[in-house]
This record gives structure tokens, sequence and C-alpha cells, in this order.
């Protein structure tokens, strides 16, 4: 039994969800699970892996990410580590918009090298908008509503302990 921590960022609960989620897939296996918020880890010491999530916000993945690999690159570096992504890319019918969001979360990773990657497409709730986002989203026609397909995502964590090794 493994110590496996699922740490993520969220602006609007999607992704916390989506965390909760993988980290519940985790703890069925057998391992023991602590998901929390980026923001409240303090020591990644007595943890066997670690698996990292956060949005896509105004296009870019939530600068929490990358904070949370700078603060523990080194503990990070001597942990099998996997991630996600969370937003509206995967809906779109354009791959080259799928690629551009996963070179993104490639490059927030770095220098890590994870076992495994992904994006999930999240949830848009207009009623959760400031008033200039919801002006961007009807701008861009962006699609609103809850896309998150729980069966991959599930199916995502219960491969993780093996491409992680523990």
């Amino acid at each position: 039994m493994a110590h496996i921590l699922v740490a993520y960022a969220s602006k609007k609960g999607s992704t916390t969800e989506i965390a909760q989620a993988i980290g519940k897939e985790i703890r069925a296996a057998g391992h023991l699970v602590d998901v929390t918020e980026m923001k409240s880890v303090s020591s990644l010491e007595s943890y066997n892996a670690v698996v990292i999530g956060a949005p896509f916000y105004m296009g870019n993945i939530m600068a929490d990410m990358g904070k949370f690999i700078g603060r523990y690159r080194d503990a990070l570096a001597k942990v099998p580590v996997a991630a996600f992504a969370v937003g509206l890319a995967p809906l779109g019918k354009d791959p080259a918009g799928i690629d551009n969001a996963m070179k993104k979360l490639q490059k927030t990773l770095e220098p890590l090298a994870p076992v495994a990657m992904t994006i999930f497409a999240g949830r848009l709730d207009p009623a959760k908008l400031s008033w200039f986002q919801k002006w961007i989203t009807n701008k861009v026609k962006s699609p609103v509503g809850d896309f998150r397909d729980w069966t991959a995502i599930a199916a995502w964590a219960r491969e993780l302990p093996g491409k992680m090794g523990v």
C-alpha cells in the first residue's frame, strides 16, 4: 500500500471534484490517499507518489501548478508523478487545439517527466462567472455546461498505481 497525494488547484470547483474522483479510485485500489489543495500542502515527505491537477484559466494552466512544482521540485523528482489539467480543449473539433493544450501542460510540468498526463473536459457554469467572464464566454462562443466524463476520469485514475509502480 502506497501513500499517494492528489494535489489540485481549482477556481470554480470542477477540478476539485475531478481530484476527489481520482482519489476515490486510487483509494479503492487499496492505497492511502490524501486529496488536498496545492496551497495547503506543506511537505511531500511521506508520499510515495503524487498526482497534480489544475484547470486552464484564460487559456493557460492556473499558476498554482507551476508554483507547486517550483516549490517541491526536488521532492517531486524523487517520486512518480502523474498530472492532469481541466478545460474545454477536449471539446474542440480541431486536433491542434488539444495538441496546444497538451504542450502547455507539458511546459508547465517541466522539468518533471510524468508517468501519465491527460486533459479532461471540465465544467463551465455561467452562474459562477463574473460579468466580464460571461461576456468573454459569449464573445468566443464557448460551450457552457458540464462536460466531465466521469467514466474516463475513473479509468485514468485506476491505471495510475500501475503506471506509478506502487
